[in-house]
């Protein structure tokens, strides 16, 4: 599904990682670890096409993603550490404006991550973990092959955690892929590692 070839990445004049190669299967997972910055953060956004990398490629079903970026941006979903939400919108407008994108329906979605009685609340009053869940929800609300995660748990309570793992794993046995760049274990069961 992704492939990675000796790809390198530089800040500047120094190498954030190089000599980076993996496969991921569809169904697969690969947790990022290291150190505070190794590069995890770096890499999804090369690997959502954020970033363009300094050597390598990056192949998705044995075709460059560089050669059609806007197909790539399509195949993916990249949840990085900011939540990117509109304080001024309710949970359920903030969930509605990504549904417009990507198609979906909301009360699901919100559903999935425990959110539905808060629909109604402005996003400025929510706490830092209902933040991050309804930043995770919208994971679910249409599908897409390939998810980049960044510390998708921060915030989060335990019963959170679970609904995320329930959605991982959905995601998964339906052939989607997930990266995930985390500090703290995942509910990703036979998750692959790639420590930088």
């Amino acid at each position: 599904m992704l492939e990675a070839q000796d790809l390198a990445c530089w800040r500047g004049e120094r190498p954030v990682f190089a000599g980076l190669s993996f496969t991921l299967p569809p169904g697969g997972a690969l947790l990022l670890t290291g150190a505070n910055g190794a590069g995890k953060s770096t890499l999804l956004r090369l690997l959502a096409g954020l970033l363009p990398a300094a050597e390598g490629r990056l192949l998705w079903r044995g075709e460059d993603v560089a050669a059609d970026r806007v197909a790539h941006a399509a195949r993916l979903r990249y949840l990085s550490h900011q939540d990117a939400l509109k304080p001024s919108l309710s949970v359920a407008e903030n969930l509605r404006f990504y549904a417009r994108l990507w198609g979906g329906e909301v009360a699901p979605a919100l559903d999935a991550l425990g959110l539905g009685a808060l629909s109604d609340l402005p996003g400025r009053v929510l706490s830092s973990g209902q933040k991050r869940r309804l930043a995770l929800a919208r994971l679910a609300l249409a599908p897409a092959a390939l998810w980049l995660l960044d510390e998708p748990t921060v915030g989060l309570d335990a019963a959170s955690v679970a609904r995320l793992g329930a959605l991982l794993a959905e995601h998964r046995a339906r052939g989607g892929a997930v990266i995930a760049a985390t500090h703290l274990p995942l509910p990703l069961p036979d998750a692959g590692g790639l420590r930088l």
